[in-house]
């Protein structure tokens, strides 16, 4: 049996992350994908593989990536290693890009999309407290909130203006109801 390979995407701040790490705590059969990036180790957030650009593009020549794009001023990538926790069965929650699912559908047989959303002034919120971005980076980020999905591309949407465990919840239900029995 394969796993899922299931894209979490949403805008700057929505909660991806904290989403991902808490549903993955709460079942044992989802792994969660380790994003390589191009950014400072330092930078906060997510856990994740900081690389240089020159280390990015030498991983990516040698096939070490699944998927991999560019967004923000950023590379990122999914390692191929994700194929081996699939192939034992594994749901794998990655956190991408709504530019990248349309090669993450085509590379995976087993693909799902989960889209986070929330309202505008907890996400302004959210991006302000983290201190990442200028008050103008911020308000671009906000613009590109209502960026959709690639036409034709299924989706199941979770609002995480609320409280976390409420998502959390919900997505584990999506998640366990989409899951063949063993």
């Amino acid at each position: 049996m394969s796993g899922r390979f299931i894209a979490v995407v949403g805008p700057s701040g929505v909660g991806k992350d904290s989403v991902m790490l808490a549903v993955a705590a709460r079942a044992p059969q989802l792994s969660l994908a380790r994003r390589v990036i191009t950014r400072a180790s330092d930078a906060g957030g997510e856990a994740f593989d900081a690389v240089s650009l020159a280390e990015f593009a030498a991983r990516k020549s040698a096939g070490a990536f699944a998927l991999s794009w560019q967004a923000h001023g950023l590379h990122y990538a999914i390692p191929v290693t994700v194929d081996t926790a699939l192939a034992a069965g594994f749901d794998v929650l990655a956190n991408l890009s709504r530019s990248a699912l349309l090669a993450a559908q085509a590379r995976f047989a087993n693909f799902e999309v989960i889209t986070l959303s929330a309202e505008r002034s907890v996400l302004a919120a959210r991006l302000k407290a983290r201190g990442r971005e200028t008050d103008a980076q911020i308000a671009a980020r906000l613009d590109r909130a209502a960026t959709g999905l690639p036409k034709g591309l299924l989706a199941r949407d979770f609002d995480n203006s609320g409280p976390l465990e409420q998502t959390v919840q919900a997505v584990l239900a999506h998640l366990s109801a989409g899951r063949p029995a063993p």
